[in-house]
């Protein structure tokens, strides 16, 4: 029992606290805010437009588009924050590991840049 509260007294305090701060913030916001619904709130603000048909309808494939280049360059920066903080510690092939990935990525934003994916009036505004 010693050795559960000297290793994890620490975080299970810190998992109560923030417990115990979620729950307060919860219930002042919750009381505290106004509740009244208005025509701002209940307009449309992820896709830009007003929903007026179904919304089984298909969308247009450059908001996928759009989609994919985020995760291909989120992805990019998931990699890259890892490996250069542990760049002196990598092994050689490790190190052209690396540069083959971002050679790679190099390529496909080039690619993305002379498709015209990446210009915003060009690309939605067709």
């Amino acid at each position: 029992m010693y050795l559960i509260s000297t290793e994890y007294g620490s975080v299970l305090a810190l998992i109560c606290v923030s417990s115990i701060m979620a729950a307060i913030i919860y219930s002042l916001s919750f009381a505290l805010a106004r509740q009244a619904n208005d025509l701002e709130k209940a307009s449309a603000y992820e896709c830009g437009f007003d929903p007026f048909e179904d919304a089984r309808n298909a969308f247009d494939v450059r908001f996928y588009l759009v989609a994919i280049l985020f995760l291909v360059f989120d992805l990019e920066a998931v990699f890259l924050f890892p490996w250069s903080t542990s760049i002196e510690n990598l092994s050689t092939p490790g190190w052209f590991t690396m540069i083959e990935f971002l050679c790679e990525l190099i390529v496909g934003f080039i690619y993305a840049w002379k498709k015209g994916a990446l210009e915003w009036e060009r690309f939605f505004f067709l």
